[in-house]
């Protein structure tokens, strides 16, 4: 499933800019109409995900990512047919972006919370490793694959994503039923919800880890800029288009599977703010790199580092939330993780359109260094986090990852 959706949306972006280049735009404008696309797809989720996370908590999440699926698939084949019957505009892809975004709000928090009921509590971490390099085996292949195929053909891409994402639902269909915690709190939709978001501003672990990211990301996200950096800044076209996108996800990739096979487990909290750090000033080398290896160096450094961080943050907010908010608390993840790349893409085009790309990445990538040093003062507790263990206050409380894994617990203490 992520193969074709980084496929695709490569392709999206493509086609975006140069429909954009080729119809008069200059520049800064058609860096203005990839701003567009990621807001297109930031606004449905943005105003679904409190109502998505809620639809994860009380529905089975395995059918909900079904029907993300299929919705994905249709995308895909709309855009294989306008792209063929050589129809594809700027409306046509602006109203895939939103489709999109709608079924990425309910993929994320359902997918995102089946995870813990699948895996015992103690391995999580190792699992999100592993689930981490098929994503960004995705992200690697997917472009790759993208840009390959509409050399020879526009339409293929669109249409090889069809066939994954039809192997991707028959793939889901195969999961059987999994244990869930019983809901409780308020029975009200409008409660539960409310429950969620009050739990993760609560918990500073889980609201520093969060917003870290947003902040960072959204400034720093260089992503959207790509076909600007591919035509008019590297001039690489669509070949080197994809291998910028390959880059990060490669960096990731490698990161994710050194994880798998040896986990952190020390210093957790404060190597995530390193992580970040790192993933600012490789971005701020990349806003002023006029060498494709260069660039294609520094976002692998950005890639490795997005991943450090993602791979600390995720297995914190997983192992401090309660089996019956994680699909809401995923739900305000997703939300954060979506402001920080459909939003930033947006706002990186918009600081693109105003003072330049070049500019526009660099300014960002200082932007996240900004926020490291000041999450690190508002939140102390990402400086003192040593390891993914809840603190103990919190199981005391009962609020534990699952009934699940308090019940495998002493067998686990004992090996």
């Amino acid at each position: 499933m992520t193969l074709a959706q980084y496929a695709m949306m490569l392709i999206i972006g493509w086609q975006t800019y140069n429909l954009a280049r080729d119809g008069g735009m200059g520049v800064g404008e058609a860096s203005g109409q990839l701003a567009l696309i990621g807001l297109l797809q930031f606004v449905p989720l943005f105003l679904l995900t409190p109502f998505t996370g809620l639809a994860a908590d009380r529905f089975d999440r395995r059918n909900l990512g079904r029907l993300t699926v299929l919705l994905q698939l249709l995308c895909a084949g709309a855009l294989a047919l306008f792209t063929w019957q050589d129809g594809i505009t700027l409306w046509v892809l602006y109203s895939v972006a939103v489709a999109l975004g709608i079924a990425r709000a309910f993929a994320g928090p359902a997918l995102s919370a089946l995870a813990p009921n699948l895996v015992p509590a103690r391995i999580l971490p190792n699992a999100i490793a592993l689930s981490s390099i098929a994503w960004q085996t995705g992200m690697i292949v997917g472009p790759a694959v993208g840009g390959v195929l509409y050399d020879i053909s526009p339409a293929l891409p669109y249409a090889a994503a069809v066939v994954l994402f039809a192997i991707s639902a028959v793939a889901l269909s195969f999961i059987g039923h999994v244990p869930r915690g019983k809901p409780k709190g308020p029975a009200r939709p409008i409660k539960q919800v409310r429950e969620g978001l009050e739990y993760v501003w609560r918990n500073k672990m889980v609201l520093g880890s969060i917003t870290l990211d947003l902040f960072a990301v959204f400034l720093a996200g260089a992503t959207a800029l790509f076909p600007v950096y591919a035509r008019d800044i590297l001039q690489v076209g669509a070949t080197g288009l994809s291998q910028l996108a390959m880059a990060p996800a490669i960096g990731a990739a490698l990161t994710a599977l050194i994880f798998s096979f040896r986990p952190l487990k020390t210093n957790v909290g404060p190597k995530m703010l390193l992580a970040v750090a790192a993933f600012g000033v490789a971005t701020i080398i990349f806003a002023f790199s006029k060498s494709m290896p260069l660039s294609l160096a520094m976002l692998f450094i950005v890639g490795a580092a997005d991943m450090f961080s993602v791979y600390i943050r995720q297995s914190l907010i997983q192992l401090h939330t309660p089996d019956e908010k994680r699909g809401r608390v995923s739900a305000v993840s997703q939300l954060t993780i979506s402001a920080s790349n459909e939003f930033g893409d947006f706002f990186s085009g918009s600081l693109a359109f105003l003072i330049g790309p070049v500019a526009a990445v660099a300014l960002g990538g200082a932007g996240a260094i900004a926020t490291v040093a000041l999450w690190a003062v508002l939140f102390p507790v990402l400086r003192t986090t040593r390891t993914f263990d809840p603190p103990e206050e919190l199981v005391e409380r009962d609020e534990t990852p699952d009934a699940a894994s308090k019940a495998r617990a002493p067998a686990e203490k004992g090996a």
